[in-house]
């Protein structure tokens, strides 16, 4: 899908809708949009390269396992990100070239040569821990029984009949609530009883990861339809300012994501913590980009902000779009630092997103991305970020709508684009209906710049210049009053 922003000197190629919103155009789309979260993880078990989808926590532990050792994020990263309530979760698990999965060979009874070789499902550590068993089966006489287990956990109990090599290997890859292993025959044989044999060899592929593997699966994060990537955890300072300028192009060329960052649990506590979170929203300084400032406990274990982030991910892809992050209640008890009125207040000016303890419960002070120092055509309402969110969703659903019912398709003509117009006015009449805009002054005409009887410039015959004006809605975040005492 083409589109973006434009500039009269430097024009697109490609066909598409593109959209420039400066101050005096912001608008918000409708209520109830909710969006879908993308996170990198490591770990000891799941697919490697692929997006999988988590619906819950006990799909975390089947797909990832909880097992954090030596480096792991997975079940940290997508628990926080499910407490944030996002539509849709994805996981992508990145591994270093060292990843490999346990194997096993079962040898042939009578020669004692291999004749299966069973393989862990996924790379990863985990499967060192698997064991078979190969048994006659006590119900049916002439069939065996491979067992599967984890441990002293009983995983799967499957038929193999009489222990033929090809067809137990089939049996075990055909078993549909086999969710651990894959198996191949090697030679032809029966296969012998064991009792216990374990599996060997797998590796998670952790140690080895680098920042280039974290950039290499933003590459892959271009071909999903997703709004906020939140990381693992990581904190390393050159990584973010990659993975910055990753966002602001993608951002540029159309694609409305939003990351969230954070930094280390000493940097969340240190004395100079403060100073720490400003410099980091010095560093991003972008609209696209989250910067978390504040490390928080659960049920009495620390996270890091950079895992806090997480779940203002979720947060963030989860609230309507008449929703603010301002004030928004989590589920955390208190927070690793508690900052000062003059800190919390030096944060928010500086782009840092906190979450606070206010007696009673941990709750975002102010949902404010990093963005620091206004570019042209923005005020301070870019530091918002459910205005990047409107935005970034009208511009997706204005997208949407011009490349299946416009572009290629209507003539432009006088009537082609009086039939856009009237539609972008319907769209803006939905919203103001919402109250989402405000319901007087909106409108969509053909930009004067380009048409009349002093146009800048004259379109090509392909193109539609458009100028869309309507006051968008805030929530109210400051309340002040006077008490007159009689």
């Amino acid at each position: 899908m083409a589109g973006g922003t434009w500039n009269v000197t430097n024009q697109p190629v490609l066909p598409g809708l593109y959209m420039n919103f400066v101050s005096a155009a912001g608008t918000a789309i409708q209520p109830g949009a909710r969006g879908v979260v993308v996170a990198p993880v490591k770990s000891h078990w799941g697919p490697v390269g692929q997006f999988v989808e988590v619906a819950g926590e006990a799909a975390i532990r089947e797909l990832y396992t909880e097992d954090e050792s030596d480096g792991a994020s997975a079940f940290t990263t997508l628990y926080l990100a499910l407490l944030g309530g996002p539509k849709k979760l994805l996981a992508y698990r990145i591994a270093d070239s060292t990843a490999a999965p346990a194997e096993l060979t079962l040898k042939s009874a009578a020669a004692a040569e291999d004749s299966v070789k069973l393989k862990a499902k996924y790379p990863g550590k985990r499967g060192n821990g698997f064991k078979v068993t190969v048994q006659p089966s006590l119900t049916v006489a002439g069939t065996k029984e491979l067992k599967l287990y984890e441990g002293g956990t009983l995983l799967r109990t499957i038929s193999i009949g009489d222990g033929e090599a090809g067809k137990a290997a089939a049996a075990i890859n055909e078993d549909s609530g086999n969710r651990w292993v894959i198996a191949e025959k090697i030679a032809d044989g029966t296969l012998a009883d064991v009792s216990g044999e374990s599996f060997a060899g797998g590796a998670s592929g952790i140690a080895g990861i680098t920042n280039a593997d974290y950039l290499k699966a933003a590459e892959a994060f271009e071909t999903q339809d997703f709004h906020v990537l939140t990381l693992d955890g990581v904190t390393d300072a050159a990584l973010r300012v990659s993975l910055a300028a990753w966002v602001k192009r993608v951002r540029g060329e159309g694609k409305g994501i939003i990351a969230t960052l954070g930094g280390t649990a000493a940097e969340d506590t240190g004395a100079d913590a403060v100073n720490r979170a400003i410099a980091r929203s010095a560093a991003l300084d972008f609209e696209g980009i989250v910067n978390v400032g504040t490390g928080a406990i659960m049920n009495g274990k620390s996270y890091s902000s950079a895992q806090v982030a997480a779940w203002v991910a979720g947060l963030i892809a989860g609230q309507s779009l008449k929703e603010s992050a301002t004030y928004a209640v989590s589920p955390f008890e208190d927070v690793t630092r508690r900052w000062t009125r003059s800190e919390q207040e030096a944060g928010v000016q500086n782009g840092v997103l906190l979450l606070v303890h206010d007696g009673r419960k941990v709750k975002v002070l102010r949902g404010v991305n990093s963005l620091v120092t206004l570019r042209e055509g923005q005020n301070k309402g870019w530091k918002k970020i459910r205005k990047i969110r409107v935005l970034d969703q009208i511009n997706a659903d204005l997208q949407r709508t011009a490349e299946d019912h416009y572009i290629g398709k209507v003539n432009n003509t006088e009537e082609g684009r009086l039939a856009l117009i009237g539609a972008g006015k319907q769209y803006l009449q939905s919203l103001a209906l919402e109250n989402v805009i405000e319901s007087t002054g909106y409108d969509v005409t053909l930009d004067p710049r380009y048409y009349g009887s002093a146009p800048q410039m004259q379109p090509e015959d392909d193109q539609v210049y458009l100028a869309w004006t309507a006051d968008d809605t805030d929530v109210m975040e400051q309340i002040f009053g006077t008490f007159y005492v009689q």
